[in-house]
């Protein structure tokens, strides 16, 4: 019989990208101001002086140096495979076979970082940022085949809801970066539910999904690097650089995972991503609809996001982040359970994550009615 897979192996693939985003962090600080990478307050940002930006270049090069790292050890072959345990080796090969794949998304990624970048410094219209993005999410899904199946006949219709898929969690996360560690702590929790959704048995009879657990463990580690940086008081903003590439990765990880099998599927836990990002998607979907309510452009920066909408229900800032990250990792555990229940068991499930995004929706409302009245 096979020896078990080491777990406690995983957890370890996150220190390397953790210590170069951490170090990487400090460089970009130093330099933000020389380089334009820096986020003057206005009427509609929560902070009052000067922060720098650019915090996303560490994440972004958290994750590019541990992988680069990583696929020259690989490309050894035997010198490096031989200091692994005897139950890891096996998987070398196959992480060989991966590299193609894996550096295809980060380029992809690094394009939108670099888009973002641009934003940051220069500033770019929405159009052109819709564009890039788009254009990119097509090229992945199209010429990698990365897209959702969901047990749609017509592909046409899984390529598009991919690519919008895609191009809405980039905005999303892009978004939720309006307050301190926000948008860093809620990917975090999403990634560490997609990596428990891969890793627990019962998903698929093909066992854990190793291979994807590994990329986004490289990539919790980048951003909890950038977040001792960016833990309130703030002392650097990750950026559109940042959420940008953020977003891409955190969208192509959901769509590379499997979650139920083809041959005794259990349709329902196709939902599950919808589940885990329902946080980002929430925010998303409400400040468009409150800035198209109001007559305004749904690209037009404001405070009328998830977090700041808590705000003016009384909390403090460090406590609407908190509770995002409580609503976000409520909601990510019932994606949890999807593989383990019937069909009644996930609609009460959805119909929970439901409630509680309704309940917040009104005591929202509650604290904006009474600002305006």
């Amino acid at each position: 019989m096979d020896a078990p897979f080491p777990y406690w192996i995983l957890p370890l693939l996150a220190i390397p990208s953790m210590l170069i985003s951490w170090l990487t962090v400090f460089v970009v600080r130093r330099y933000a101001a020389r380089w334009g990478l820096v986020d003057q307050p206005d009427e509609r940002k929560v902070h009052t002086t000067p922060v720098p930006l650019g915090g996303g270049l560490g994440i972004w090069f958290g994750v590019m140096a541990t992988f680069l790292l990583g696929s020259i050890l690989v490309m050894l072959n035997g010198s490096f495979t031989q200091l692994l345990p005897d139950q890891v080796q096996p998987y070398v090969e196959g992480i060989e076979s991966q590299l193609g794949n894996l550096w295809t998304l980060l380029i992809a990624g690094t394009i939108l970082m670099v888009t973002g970048l641009i934003d940051d410094i220069r500033g770019l219209s929405w159009k052109l940022r819709l564009t890039i993005q788009f254009g990119v999410a097509i090229v992945c899904v199209v010429l990698q085949e990365w897209y959702f199946t969901a047990f749609i006949p017509y592909q046409v219709i899984t390529i598009g809801c991919t690519v919008f898929w895609i191009v809405m969690l980039i905005n999303s996360f892009n978004m939720l970066d309006n307050m301190d560690a926000a948008a860093g702590g809620v990917a975090v929790i999403c990634s560490i539910m997609l990596v428990l959704y891969v890793v627990l048995p019962g998903v698929t009879s093909q066992g854990p999904q190793l291979y994807v657990a590994g990329l986004l463990l490289v990539f919790i580690g980048a951003l909890l690097g950038f977040l001792l940086h960016n833990k309130p008081p703030a002392k650097i903003f990750m950026g559109d650089a940042g959420s940008y590439f953020v977003g891409f990765c955190i969208a192509i990880t959901t769509v590379l995972i499997t979650y139920t099998d083809g041959e005794n599927p259990v349709t329902h836990a196709v939902m599950a991503p919808l589940l885990i990002m329902a946080v980002p998607i929430y925010d998303l979907c409400t400040v468009i609809a409150i800035r198209i309510s109001e007559g305004r452009s749904p690209f037009q920066p404001d405070q009328s996001h998830f977090s700041h909408r808590l705000v003016e229900l009384g909390l403090s800032k460090p406590r609407a982040v908190l509770t995002m990250f409580l609503v976000t990792a409520t909601t990510g555990v019932s994606a949890l359970l999807l593989p383990q229940v019937n069909l009644a068991g996930s609609v009460l499930i959805v119909i929970l994550t439901t409630c509680v995004l309704m309940l917040i929706a009104i005591l929202e409302n509650t604290a904006r009615n009474k600002i305006n009245s």
